[in-house]
């Protein structure tokens, strides 16, 4: 192979600002091209910097990634001997991931591309490149793969916390449901000890008031829906007069604070299942803030009819 020409360009810009402390590169060869010559470039420019290991032919590359360990791979592009172009697609299907880079003659107008295409990470041309423009090549695909890494593990964890998330709301979504459940055989055991002292249940409950699993107006429903969109989104503060009206509307449907619950719950689940892969904690944070406000000017407004 041509020798590397002398140096007479600046290197590329790192976005580390600097070369790694020490780079383990596997330089893939055939065995009348050896690369004496680039170990010695190497070892003269970036003394210590850089440790080069040779292998003859593509069995013994693949007899060396499968014992050790590198952070990039060089390859002696030749288009009878060793086609670094085959190699590299191979090894892209097999499996790995090491950054590679394919060194030679030809220039990098015409081979450039076909490097992409089969997932390298660049091309040098042994007559316009230099040892410093290599080096850096190198440092910046390794870099480029460690954040390829570091990406796919923060891709990973977020998916998980989404699914966490998701989880959790079920889980808490389930525990009110139950409650609302309590509520109701604990109401229903109130009503028996109503009907035993001799007195209607319904006798005690305002006019006008619909049956405790009667299901409420489509309307309301769709009403509160857009509440909590609007509550989610812009929190309480903004929304003090709807939610007046809101109360208000229940107050003189008859809803129960236990129909309200529902209500809440039906809306709220609706919403979860529609998040998809979305975060569902700051849904649900909101939600229970809007349940509690809810109830409380529920509350206010039965206890103002109560006294007029």
């Amino acid at each position: 192979m041509t020798a590397i020409l002398p140096e007479n360009v600046q290197p590329l810009p790192n976005a580390r600002g600097s070369l790694p402390a020490r780079m383990r590169v596997l330089y893939i060869t055939t065995a009348d091209r050896t690369g004496g010559w680039l170990a010695e470039a190497l070892a003269t420019e970036h003394a210590g910097q850089i440790s080069l290991v040779e292998a003859h032919g593509v069995p013994a590359a693949i007899d060396r990634l499968r014992k050790d360990v590198f952070d990039a791979l060089l390859i002696s592009h030749d288009p009878y001997d060793l086609n670094a172009l085959e190699l590299v697609a191979g090894l892209r299907a097999g499996g790995a991931e090491e950054p590679m880079i394919i060194l030679g003659a030809q220039s990098i107008e015409d081979l450039l591309p076909a490097a992409f295409e089969v997932r390298a990470d660049g091309y040098l041309c042994v007559h316009s490149t230099t040892i410093r423009a290599m080096v850096w090549a190198i440092a910046q695909a390794i870099e480029r793969h460690q954040l390829l890494r570091e990406n796919r593990r923060l891709l990973q964890a977020e998916h998980q916390r989404l699914q966490y998330d998701h989880v959790e709301a079920e889980h808490l979504l389930t525990q009110q449901r139950a409650l609302i459940s309590d509520l109701e055989q604990l109401g229903g055991h109130a009503d028996s000890s109503v009907q035993t002292a001799g007195l209607s249940a319904t006798a005690l409950a305002p006019a006008g008031d619909p049956e405790p699993h009667a299901p409420l107006p489509e309307s309301l429903k769709s009403h509160y829906r857009e509440l909590l969109r609007a509550y989610v989104i812009m929190g309480s503060g903004n929304l003090t007069h709807e939610m007046g009206a809101l109360a208000q509307l229940l107050v003189a449907s008859g809803v129960s604070a236990q129909q309200t619950m529902l209500l809440h719950l039906q809306v709220l689940e609706e919403m979860i299942r529609g998040l998809g892969s979305r975060s569902a904690r700051h849904v649900m944070t909101r939600a229970d803030l809007l349940a509690l406000e809810v109830m409380v000017n529920l509350a206010e407004g039965y206890r103002q009819r109560a006294i007029n």
